[in-house]
């Protein structure tokens, strides 16, 4: 018999542990992440780079006129990150982990309309703040589209009480009686819940709470959902003329001002659902016309596969990262992200050596299956190990593992397949060594992406040795 949830608690469990543990710890460590180093810039495009569909997104909108006035283009979460902002990109890493994470597990009309309601009410948001900077931007965003993460979570799951919930409401009984009735709980207290367990922060703490908010800006984000829930019926009506003076009142404007704005919204977040992939969704936003051919987004080159194109771009960034004053975190992620997003290797490793200089330890890992890399992938120079073997001879190279063991325990591929090494150098000496492997794939790195690998690894030597002479 299928376990039912009758409380609270038992909601936020369930959807947090059993339902959606991946979504609720990845948001958990993006949210810990701050903008005060560059590590921490670093961390957040290794979270976007292990996963090649929420790099597409992020890119799609990073060249948004929404996110990038400017219009400069960006072919790199590194560089977007810098350009744009930390705070626009985890934004948007949020909002396409949301869409993608719910949407692969139900196709439930509820879900797609609190899908299209979140992004409208982020969108409005976003766009009505007075006062902007970037934090506070992307805070009332994040806000609107986490605002009702308990009702979407919850028509994510395919349970029992999900049917019964949605019969309920089909003979219109109140939601929130409903609610009460098949979850012994509701949507706002199953919200509060997961945004404690999951750390969503207290700006979020403040938007869902009980009672009046204690900022101007978390009281936005609640008129933004209130406003995008009341267009589902058209812009007209007492309802939304009410919210049209009270948003006027609050954004010292006149309601026929505010009206003619928040229309000019809704168009900007139909094109925001169209970069994050979801023209279904679009379509159940006020305004929306129908998607034409040109819209839809190509898709993304296929892991493993070389674009030279976007090889080419990521070499310009690195040379115009060099001419400015260089900064040895951006280009060694810009590398890494070089090889693996335009080489098409699948896992790549920055190795750098340790305070005593007799190992080589992780610095940057991205790809699947890398997490236990941070730990135990270590080459110790003075040891006869296994991984010894992968210390290249003098210049970029392609391992070619022995007919006979290689192996190492705590990884299935690393010894045992082809992969790219490249060193970098200080005063003649190893310092640091660039890995790259296709996991458990069949075929190793080829010639010509040996030679893209040099291109990229010698401009993280060039810019080591500008710094040696600086």
């Amino acid at each position: 018999m299928p376990v039912r949830m009758n409380s609270t608690q038992a909601w936020v469990e369930y959807l947090s542990q059993v339902e959606l543990p991946v979504l609720a710890n990845t948001l958990r460590r993006i949210n810990e992440l701050t903008e005060s180093n560059n590590s921490t810039v670093n961390q957040l495009a290794e979270v976007i780079l292990n996963d090649a569909q929420l790099t597409s997104q992020v890119l799609r909108l990073s060249n948004t006129v929404f996110y990038n006035q400017t219009r400069t283009q960006v072919g790199t979460v590194s560089r977007a990150i810098t350009l744009i902002g930390f705070d626009a990109v985890k934004s948007m890493t949020i909002s396409s982990l949301i869409v993608d994470t719910l949407l692969a597990r139900s196709k439930r009309t509820h879900l797609l309309k609190c899908l299209a309601r979140a992004l409208h009410a982020a969108v409005q948001a976003r766009c009505l703040l007075p006062r902007r900077n970037e934090h506070a931007l992307e805070e009332v965003f994040i806000g609107a589209l986490l605002m009702n993460i308990g009702e979407l979570a919850f028509w994510s799951c395919d349970t029992d009480q999900a049917s019964e919930l949605e019969k309920k409401l089909r003979e219109d009984t109140p939601p929130v009686e409903a609610q009460k009735k098949i979850l012994k709980s509701t949507f706002t207290e199953i919200t509060r819940g997961l945004v404690e367990a999951w750390s969503l922060g207290p700006f979020m703490k403040d938007v869902v709470a009980a009672g009046r908010p204690n900022s101007k800006a978390a009281n936005l984000v609640r008129q933004s959902v209130e406003m995008a829930r009341l267009a589902e019926s058209g812009w007209r009506g007492t309802d939304m003329d009410q919210m049209m003076e009270s948003l006027a009142k609050e954004l010292d404007e006149t309601p026929a001002a505010i009206r003619d704005q928040v229309r000019v919204n809704a168009g900007e977040a139909s094109k925001i659902a169209l970069s994050l992939g979801i023209p279904q969704v679009r379509a159940l936003l006020p305004d929306a016309g129908p998607v034409s051919a040109d819209e839809v987004s190509e898709p993304a080159v296929e892991a493993g596969q070389e674009d030279p194109e976007l090889q080419l771009q990521i070499l310009r960034d690195l040379a115009e990262c060099l001419t400015e004053k260089p900064d040895i975190n951006q280009v060694c992620q810009l590398v890494m992200e070089g090889v693996q997003r335009a080489i098409g290797m699948e896992r790549v490793a920055l190795l750098m050596g340790d305070r005593s200089g007799t190992k080589l330890i992780p610095r940057k890992v991205v790809g699947p299956e890398t997490d236990h890399w941070r730990e135990e992938f270590i080459i110790e120079r003075d040891r006869n190990t296994g991984l010894n073997r992968l210390l290249p001879q003098g210049a970029c190279e392609i391992y070619k593992p022995p007919a006979k063991g290689g192996a190492v325990g705590f990884d299935p591929w690393l010894g045992r397949k082809p992969a790219l090494v490249g060193p970098l150098m200080a005063k003649g000496r190893l310092v640091g060594l660039f890995y790259a492997d296709n996991a458990g794939a069949g075929q190793g790195p080829t010639s010509s992406q040996l030679t893209a690998f040099s291109h990229f690894v010698r401009h993280a030597q060039l810019c080591l040795t500008l710094l040696a002479v600086s």
